[in-house]
Protein backbone atom coordinates (compact mmCIF):
# COMPACT_ATOMS: atom_id res chain seq x y z
CA UNK A 1 0.00 0.00 0.00
CA UNK A 2 2.51 2.33 0.63
CA UNK A 3 4.35 1.52 -2.65
CA UNK A 4 1.35 2.53 -4.28
CA UNK A 5 0.75 5.53 -2.43
CA UNK A 6 4.75 6.35 -3.39
CA UNK A 7 4.55 5.68 -6.92
CA UNK A 8 0.79 7.31 -7.58
CA UNK A 9 1.37 10.85 -7.60
CA UNK A 10 3.98 10.00 -10.57
CA UNK A 11 1.62 7.94 -12.39
CA UNK A 12 -1.02 10.27 -12.61
CA UNK A 13 1.98 13.15 -13.59
CA UNK A 14 3.31 11.10 -16.24
CA UNK A 15 -0.59 10.11 -17.23
CA UNK A 16 -2.09 13.56 -17.55
CA UNK A 17 1.38 14.75 -19.50
CA UNK A 18 0.58 12.41 -21.44
CA UNK A 19 -2.66 13.11 -22.68
CA UNK A 20 -1.73 16.91 -22.96
CA UNK A 21 1.26 16.06 -25.04
CA UNK A 22 -0.75 13.67 -27.26
CA UNK A 23 -3.39 16.24 -27.66
CA UNK A 24 -1.29 18.61 -28.89
CA UNK A 25 0.65 16.26 -31.36
CA UNK A 26 -3.00 15.08 -32.34
CA UNK A 27 -3.64 18.77 -33.87
CA UNK A 28 -0.99 18.58 -36.30
CA UNK A 29 -0.98 15.21 -37.22
CA UNK A 30 -0.14 13.46 -40.21
CA UNK A 31 1.28 16.60 -41.91
CA UNK A 32 4.55 16.66 -41.16
CA UNK A 33 4.14 20.76 -41.73
CA UNK A 34 0.93 20.80 -39.61
CA UNK A 35 -0.73 22.79 -41.72
CA UNK A 36 -3.79 20.36 -43.13
CA UNK A 37 -4.81 19.19 -39.52
CA UNK A 38 -4.87 22.58 -37.80
CA UNK A 39 -6.40 24.26 -40.76
CA UNK A 40 -9.13 21.81 -39.62
CA UNK A 41 -9.53 22.43 -36.30
CA UNK A 42 -9.22 26.41 -37.19
CA UNK A 43 -12.36 26.16 -39.66
CA UNK A 44 -14.48 23.07 -37.40
CA UNK A 45 -13.69 24.29 -33.65
CA UNK A 46 -12.74 28.33 -33.84
CA UNK A 47 -14.27 29.62 -36.90
CA UNK A 48 -17.88 28.77 -35.13
CA UNK A 49 -16.89 30.12 -32.00
CA UNK A 50 -16.65 33.91 -33.91
CA UNK A 51 -12.29 33.85 -34.42
CA UNK A 52 -11.87 35.63 -37.45
CA UNK A 53 -9.09 34.20 -40.08
CA UNK A 54 -6.37 35.56 -38.90
CA UNK A 55 -7.03 35.59 -35.00
CA UNK A 56 -7.99 31.40 -35.29
CA UNK A 57 -3.95 30.99 -36.55
CA UNK A 58 -3.15 33.15 -34.06
CA UNK A 59 -4.74 31.22 -31.34
CA UNK A 60 -4.65 27.67 -32.65
CA UNK A 61 -0.94 27.78 -32.64
CA UNK A 62 -0.74 29.53 -29.50
CA UNK A 63 -3.24 26.89 -27.85
CA UNK A 64 -1.34 23.60 -29.26
CA UNK A 65 2.04 25.36 -27.61
CA UNK A 66 0.58 26.01 -24.42
CA UNK A 67 -0.29 22.11 -24.67
CA UNK A 68 2.94 20.94 -24.94
CA UNK A 69 3.88 23.12 -22.80
CA UNK A 70 1.98 22.49 -19.57
CA UNK A 71 2.31 18.81 -20.54
CA UNK A 72 5.96 19.27 -20.37
CA UNK A 73 5.92 21.38 -16.89
CA UNK A 74 3.94 18.94 -14.92
CA UNK A 75 7.02 16.45 -15.21
CA UNK A 76 9.36 19.20 -13.76
CA UNK A 77 9.30 19.94 -9.69
CA UNK A 78 8.40 23.87 -10.70
CA UNK A 79 5.59 25.47 -8.90
CA UNK A 80 3.20 22.39 -9.42
CA UNK A 81 0.64 23.44 -7.16
CA UNK A 82 0.29 27.19 -7.29
CA UNK A 83 0.38 27.28 -11.27
CA UNK A 84 0.72 24.02 -13.42
CA UNK A 85 -1.81 21.73 -11.99
CA UNK A 86 -4.95 24.85 -11.48
CA UNK A 87 -3.60 25.62 -15.34
CA UNK A 88 -4.38 22.26 -16.22
CA UNK A 89 -7.45 22.31 -14.55
CA UNK A 90 -8.54 25.08 -15.72
CA UNK A 91 -7.54 24.52 -19.84
CA UNK A 92 -10.02 21.43 -19.09
CA UNK A 93 -12.56 22.71 -17.38
CA UNK A 94 -12.89 25.21 -20.30
CA UNK A 95 -12.65 22.27 -22.69
CA UNK A 96 -15.82 20.75 -20.95
CA UNK A 97 -17.78 23.68 -21.12
CA UNK A 98 -17.20 24.63 -24.53
CA UNK A 99 -18.22 20.71 -25.90
CA UNK A 100 -21.11 20.57 -23.69
CA UNK A 101 -22.30 23.87 -25.55
CA UNK A 102 -21.33 22.03 -28.75
CA UNK A 103 -23.78 19.01 -27.79
CA UNK A 104 -26.70 21.21 -27.00
CA UNK A 105 -26.69 23.56 -30.05
CA UNK A 106 -25.16 20.72 -32.84
CA UNK A 107 -25.60 17.37 -30.88
CA UNK A 108 -22.93 14.86 -29.77
CA UNK A 109 -21.44 14.48 -34.11
CA UNK A 110 -18.07 14.12 -35.27
CA UNK A 111 -15.01 14.74 -34.13
CA UNK A 112 -14.29 16.98 -31.67
CA UNK A 113 -10.45 17.76 -32.26
CA UNK A 114 -9.07 17.10 -28.91
CA UNK A 115 -6.75 14.93 -30.74
CA UNK A 116 -6.97 15.73 -34.33
CA UNK A 117 -6.75 13.32 -36.79
CA UNK A 118 -4.64 10.84 -34.36
CA UNK A 119 -7.48 9.82 -32.15
CA UNK A 120 -10.85 10.57 -33.55
CA UNK A 121 -13.59 11.47 -30.61
CA UNK A 122 -17.27 12.65 -30.36
CA UNK A 123 -18.19 15.52 -27.84
CA UNK A 124 -19.19 13.32 -25.03
CA UNK A 125 -15.92 11.10 -25.22
CA UNK A 126 -14.10 14.23 -25.38
CA UNK A 127 -15.84 15.77 -21.84
CA UNK A 128 -15.76 12.35 -19.91
CA UNK A 129 -11.80 12.17 -20.52
CA UNK A 130 -11.47 16.07 -19.25
CA UNK A 131 -13.45 15.23 -16.29
CA UNK A 132 -11.88 12.15 -15.39
CA UNK A 133 -8.43 14.08 -15.93
CA UNK A 134 -9.82 16.50 -14.02
CA UNK A 135 -10.61 14.11 -10.76
CA UNK A 136 -7.16 13.22 -11.23
CA UNK A 137 -5.48 15.93 -10.88
CA UNK A 138 -7.48 17.60 -8.14
CA UNK A 139 -6.69 14.03 -6.48
CA UNK A 140 -2.86 14.88 -7.01
CA UNK A 141 -3.51 18.43 -5.67
CA UNK A 142 -5.28 17.78 -2.61
CA UNK A 143 -4.34 14.33 -1.32
CA UNK A 144 -0.69 14.43 -2.75
CA UNK A 145 0.07 17.81 -2.86
CA UNK A 146 2.34 17.43 0.70
CA UNK A 147 4.67 15.08 -1.50
CA UNK A 148 5.02 17.45 -4.58
CA UNK A 149 8.17 18.96 -4.87
CA UNK A 150 7.18 23.17 -4.79
CA UNK A 151 10.38 24.85 -6.24
CA UNK A 152 9.14 28.47 -7.28
CA UNK A 153 10.93 29.32 -10.59
CA UNK A 154 8.04 31.02 -12.39
CA UNK A 155 11.02 32.31 -14.94
CA UNK A 156 11.28 28.61 -16.00
CA UNK A 157 7.83 28.39 -16.39
CA UNK A 158 7.23 30.99 -18.72
CA UNK A 159 10.26 30.12 -20.82
CA UNK A 160 9.14 26.94 -21.50
CA UNK A 161 5.54 28.29 -22.47
CA UNK A 162 7.10 30.65 -24.82
CA UNK A 163 9.50 28.75 -26.28
CA UNK A 164 6.89 25.94 -27.12
CA UNK A 165 4.38 29.01 -28.44
CA UNK A 166 7.17 29.81 -30.56
CA UNK A 167 8.11 26.55 -32.07
CA UNK A 168 4.40 26.05 -33.12
CA UNK A 169 4.78 29.54 -35.02
CA UNK A 170 8.02 28.07 -36.84
CA UNK A 171 6.53 24.87 -37.49
CA UNK A 172 3.07 26.36 -39.13
CA UNK A 173 3.68 30.25 -40.39
CA UNK A 174 0.62 31.72 -40.55
CA UNK A 175 1.36 32.98 -43.95
CA UNK A 176 0.92 29.84 -45.42
CA UNK A 177 -2.69 29.78 -44.60
CA UNK A 178 -3.59 32.90 -46.38
CA UNK A 179 -6.04 33.23 -48.58
CA UNK A 180 -8.70 35.14 -50.57
CA UNK A 181 -11.22 33.70 -49.07
CA UNK A 182 -13.76 36.24 -47.06
CA UNK A 183 -13.80 35.70 -43.52
CA UNK A 184 -16.34 32.90 -42.25
CA UNK A 185 -18.24 34.68 -40.15
CA UNK A 186 -18.82 36.72 -43.62
CA UNK A 187 -22.38 36.37 -45.32
CA UNK A 188 -20.50 36.86 -48.68
CA UNK A 189 -18.91 33.39 -48.59
CA UNK A 190 -19.67 30.67 -50.43
CA UNK A 191 -20.92 28.74 -47.87
CA UNK A 192 -23.63 31.12 -47.29
CA UNK A 193 -25.68 29.13 -50.44
CA UNK A 194 -28.57 28.15 -48.94
CA UNK A 195 -28.47 23.97 -48.19
CA UNK A 196 -32.26 23.91 -47.77
CA UNK A 197 -32.92 25.63 -51.26
CA UNK A 198 -35.55 24.01 -53.60
CA UNK A 199 -37.16 25.04 -56.73
CA UNK A 200 -40.59 26.43 -56.50
CA UNK A 201 -43.08 26.51 -59.63
CA UNK A 202 -43.95 30.18 -59.67
CA UNK A 203 -43.30 32.95 -62.31
CA UNK A 204 -39.90 34.15 -60.74
CA UNK A 205 -38.27 31.39 -60.60
CA UNK A 206 -39.23 28.34 -63.43
CA UNK A 207 -39.40 29.64 -67.15
CA UNK A 208 -42.45 28.00 -69.15
CA UNK A 209 -40.72 26.52 -72.08
CA UNK A 210 -44.10 25.90 -74.41
CA UNK A 211 -44.91 24.14 -77.56
CA UNK A 212 -46.51 25.66 -80.43
CA UNK A 213 -49.91 27.10 -80.74
CA UNK A 214 -51.74 23.51 -81.85
CA UNK A 215 -53.48 25.27 -85.08
CA UNK A 216 -56.59 22.99 -84.79
CA UNK A 217 -57.20 24.38 -81.57
CA UNK A 218 -55.82 27.63 -81.71
CA UNK A 219 -54.53 27.17 -77.65
CA UNK A 220 -51.40 26.63 -75.94
CA UNK A 221 -49.98 22.68 -75.32
CA UNK A 222 -49.05 22.29 -71.88
CA UNK A 223 -45.44 22.88 -71.10
CA UNK A 224 -43.19 19.84 -71.35
CA UNK A 225 -40.49 21.35 -70.22
CA UNK A 226 -39.31 23.02 -67.08
CA UNK A 227 -36.35 24.96 -65.78
CA UNK A 228 -35.23 27.21 -63.57
CA UNK A 229 -34.71 30.45 -63.99
CA UNK A 230 -30.64 30.64 -64.63
CA UNK A 231 -28.50 32.23 -61.44
CA UNK A 232 -25.10 32.15 -60.26
CA UNK A 233 -24.65 29.32 -57.78
CA UNK A 234 -21.02 31.28 -56.65
CA UNK A 235 -19.05 28.12 -57.75
CA UNK A 236 -18.47 29.91 -61.39
CA UNK A 237 -15.13 31.02 -60.27
CA UNK A 238 -14.21 26.74 -60.46
CA UNK A 239 -15.83 25.77 -62.98
CA UNK A 240 -17.32 28.27 -65.78
CA UNK A 241 -20.39 26.45 -66.74
CA UNK A 242 -21.20 25.11 -63.64
CA UNK A 243 -24.18 27.34 -64.09
CA UNK A 244 -25.69 25.94 -67.09
CA UNK A 245 -28.43 22.90 -67.29
CA UNK A 246 -27.71 19.74 -64.66
CA UNK A 247 -24.75 20.19 -62.94
CA UNK A 248 -23.47 17.97 -60.07
CA UNK A 249 -20.61 19.29 -58.11
CA UNK A 250 -18.73 17.60 -55.73
CA UNK A 251 -16.56 18.27 -52.41
CA UNK A 252 -14.03 15.37 -52.10
CA UNK A 253 -10.73 14.78 -49.41
CA UNK A 254 -8.87 12.46 -51.79
CA UNK A 255 -7.90 10.23 -49.14
CA UNK A 256 -11.09 10.21 -47.08
CA UNK A 257 -12.98 6.23 -47.16
CA UNK A 258 -16.50 7.65 -47.47
CA UNK A 259 -15.51 10.42 -50.14
CA UNK A 260 -14.64 7.31 -52.80
CA UNK A 261 -17.42 5.31 -51.88
CA UNK A 262 -19.51 8.30 -52.84
CA UNK A 263 -17.89 8.72 -56.05
CA UNK A 264 -17.75 5.09 -57.13
CA UNK A 265 -21.88 5.00 -56.13
CA UNK A 266 -21.92 8.55 -58.63
CA UNK A 267 -20.17 6.42 -61.09
CA UNK A 268 -22.61 3.62 -61.26
CA UNK A 269 -25.65 6.21 -61.17
CA UNK A 270 -23.87 7.79 -63.94
CA UNK A 271 -23.35 4.18 -66.18
CA UNK A 272 -26.81 3.21 -65.16
CA UNK A 273 -28.94 6.94 -65.71
CA UNK A 274 -29.64 8.08 -69.16
CA UNK A 275 -28.60 12.20 -68.81
CA UNK A 276 -26.74 12.11 -66.43
CA UNK A 277 -25.68 15.73 -65.08
CA UNK A 278 -22.09 16.47 -65.54
CA UNK A 279 -20.28 15.93 -62.37
CA UNK A 280 -17.11 18.16 -61.21
CA UNK A 281 -15.26 17.64 -58.03
CA UNK A 282 -13.64 19.83 -55.59
CA UNK A 283 -10.74 18.51 -53.82
CA UNK A 284 -9.46 19.22 -50.44
CA UNK A 285 -5.46 19.95 -50.55
CA UNK A 286 -4.79 16.88 -48.35
CA UNK A 287 -3.21 14.41 -50.03
CA UNK A 288 -3.64 15.97 -53.45
CA UNK A 289 -0.89 12.83 -54.47
CA UNK A 290 -3.86 10.36 -54.12
CA UNK A 291 -6.25 11.77 -56.53
CA UNK A 292 -5.25 9.37 -59.52
CA UNK A 293 -5.87 6.34 -57.24
CA UNK A 294 -9.11 8.02 -56.06
CA UNK A 295 -10.39 8.44 -59.61
CA UNK A 296 -9.11 4.72 -60.00
CA UNK A 297 -11.29 3.48 -57.64
CA UNK A 298 -14.77 5.97 -58.69
CA UNK A 299 -14.19 4.02 -62.00
CA UNK A 300 -13.92 7.18 -63.55
CA UNK A 301 -11.91 10.19 -64.28
CA UNK A 302 -13.64 13.66 -63.30
CA UNK A 303 -12.93 17.11 -64.21
CA UNK A 304 -11.73 18.54 -60.49
CA UNK A 305 -9.85 21.37 -58.98
CA UNK A 306 -7.54 21.11 -55.98
CA UNK A 307 -8.25 23.52 -53.13
CA UNK A 308 -6.47 25.18 -50.39
CA UNK A 309 -8.06 23.71 -46.94
CA UNK A 310 -9.15 27.15 -45.25
CA UNK A 311 -10.67 27.84 -48.86
CA UNK A 312 -12.16 24.35 -49.34
CA UNK A 313 -14.40 24.79 -46.17
CA UNK A 314 -14.82 28.20 -46.82
CA UNK A 315 -16.89 26.59 -49.75
CA UNK A 316 -18.29 23.91 -48.33
CA UNK A 317 -19.18 25.72 -45.08
CA UNK A 318 -17.09 25.18 -42.07
CA UNK A 319 -20.57 23.20 -40.07
CA UNK A 320 -20.94 20.81 -43.19
CA UNK A 321 -18.53 17.79 -43.68
CA UNK A 322 -17.36 15.62 -46.67
CA UNK A 323 -18.65 14.16 -48.53
CA UNK A 324 -20.40 16.93 -50.40
CA UNK A 325 -22.70 16.33 -53.63
CA UNK A 326 -24.48 19.37 -54.87
CA UNK A 327 -26.86 18.95 -57.25
CA UNK A 328 -28.00 22.39 -58.89
CA UNK A 329 -29.66 22.84 -62.22
CA UNK A 330 -29.07 26.70 -63.79
CA UNK A 331 -27.43 27.32 -61.12
CA UNK A 332 -30.40 26.99 -58.30
CA UNK A 333 -29.06 24.75 -55.57
CA UNK A 334 -31.66 21.64 -55.88
CA UNK A 335 -30.01 19.18 -53.35
CA UNK A 336 -27.10 19.09 -51.34
CA UNK A 337 -25.77 16.20 -49.26
CA UNK A 338 -22.78 16.21 -46.55
CA UNK A 339 -21.04 14.14 -44.38
CA UNK A 340 -21.71 10.67 -43.46
CA UNK A 341 -24.38 10.71 -40.95
CA UNK A 342 -28.03 11.94 -40.53
CA UNK A 343 -30.14 12.86 -43.30
CA UNK A 344 -28.22 15.45 -45.11
CA UNK A 345 -25.82 12.51 -46.52
CA UNK A 346 -25.70 11.20 -49.80
CA UNK A 347 -27.98 8.72 -50.91
CA UNK A 348 -27.08 7.59 -54.10
CA UNK A 349 -31.25 6.01 -54.65
CA UNK A 350 -32.58 9.96 -53.06
CA UNK A 351 -30.09 11.51 -55.62
CA UNK A 352 -31.84 9.02 -58.56
CA UNK A 353 -35.46 10.78 -57.05
CA UNK A 354 -34.89 14.20 -57.49
CA UNK A 355 -33.10 13.50 -60.86
CA UNK A 356 -36.21 11.70 -62.23
CA UNK A 357 -38.74 14.51 -60.36
CA UNK A 358 -37.22 17.04 -62.44
CA UNK A 359 -37.46 15.14 -65.65
CA UNK A 360 -41.42 13.78 -64.71
CA UNK A 361 -42.30 17.73 -64.00
CA UNK A 362 -44.93 18.68 -66.24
Amino acid sequence: MQTVERYLPWAIRILIAGLFLVSAYGKIYPDPSAYGTISMFEVKQLYPLGFSMEWAKIFSRSLIGVEFGLGLLLLFPFDLKKWVIPALIAMLAIFVVHLTIEILTTGNKGNCGCFGALLPMTPLEAIMKNILSIGLLAILWKRYGAQLPERSNLWFLTTVLSVCMLLMFMLIPTYKAATTVPSPASNTTLSAVDSTAHLHNDTDSIIAKKTPINPDTNQTETPKVWEPKPKKSGYEKYFADINEGKKLICFFAPSCDHCRATAKQLTALKNSTPDFPQLQILFMDEAAEEIPDFFKFAGAAYPHKVLDIIEFWGVLGGDRDVPGVAYLWNGNLVKLYHGTEGVDAFNKEDLKTQLQKQKLRK
